[in-house]
């Protein structure tokens, strides 16, 4: 992903208005990508999948629900379609098992992100996704756009051990917000959208 460095930041903002501003233009950042393909999947991955998750007695993924993760995690980055062929060949019952044994493992900070990168083809990316899904307000989806801009965090690893120092960042950081900021509370998941439409919008992604 192009433009992914130290150099664009917005962590250390403290003006509350600024921050929701940002909140609020980042579907106005996903159209800017000038994909209706990432428009379309965005709108399901924040309106519609957490719904439909929510809605069943035991919490879980169906594969096409994984799928649509992925395309919605790679439209938003880098297109792997290695990985893409690898998720669309995880049965049903490894799916919904996986991804139930995730959610039923929820506050934990590991486990989650251990249950569904069991899957094949599934990183901690992915399965931070399918948890920011579920649970916003414990698990930000791990950019590689919004770890640039969070100091101490370090060159970008997509492992587990990186996820769990990157996703505590944002919940510290959302906590601070929050506590200055009162209502409308934003979850950690609002603070990683925030910081990638606020590097959308700058013109970063296009260095």
């Amino acid at each position: 992903m192009p433009g992914v460095t130290g150099n664009f930041s917005v962590w250390n903002e403290s003006d509350c208005a600024v921050w929701r501003a940002l909140l609020a233009s980042y579907p106005a950042a996903i159209e800017a990508q000038g994909s209706s393909k990432l428009t379309n999947l965005d709108v399901w991955f924040r309106d519609e999948l957490p719904a439909a998750i929510a809605s069943r007695a035991e919490p879980c993924l169906y594969p096409d629900e994984l799928q649509g993760i992925a395309a919605w995690k790679m439209s938003r980055g880098v297109w792997r379609e290695r990985n893409r062929v690898l998720i669309s060949g995880n049965s049903q019952q490894a799916v919904v098992e996986a991804s139930r044994k995730a959610f039923v493992s929820v506050p934990d900070p590991r486990l989650p992100i251990t249950a569904l990168a069991a899957l094949a083809g599934v990183g901690p990316a992915t399965a931070s996704a399918a948890l920011a899904a579920f649970r916003p307000d414990i698990y930000p989806f791990f950019d590689e756009a919004v770890s640039g801009q969070i100091p101490g965090l370090g060159p970008v690893a997509f492992t587990t051990k990186y996820y769990l120092a990157y996703a505590q960042a944002l919940r510290e950081r959302a906590a601070t917000l929050n506590a200055a900021c009162g209502e409308p509370s934003m979850t950690p998941q609002d603070v990683a959208q925030a910081m990638w439409a606020a590097w959308a919008l700058s013109g970063a992604s296009k260095a």
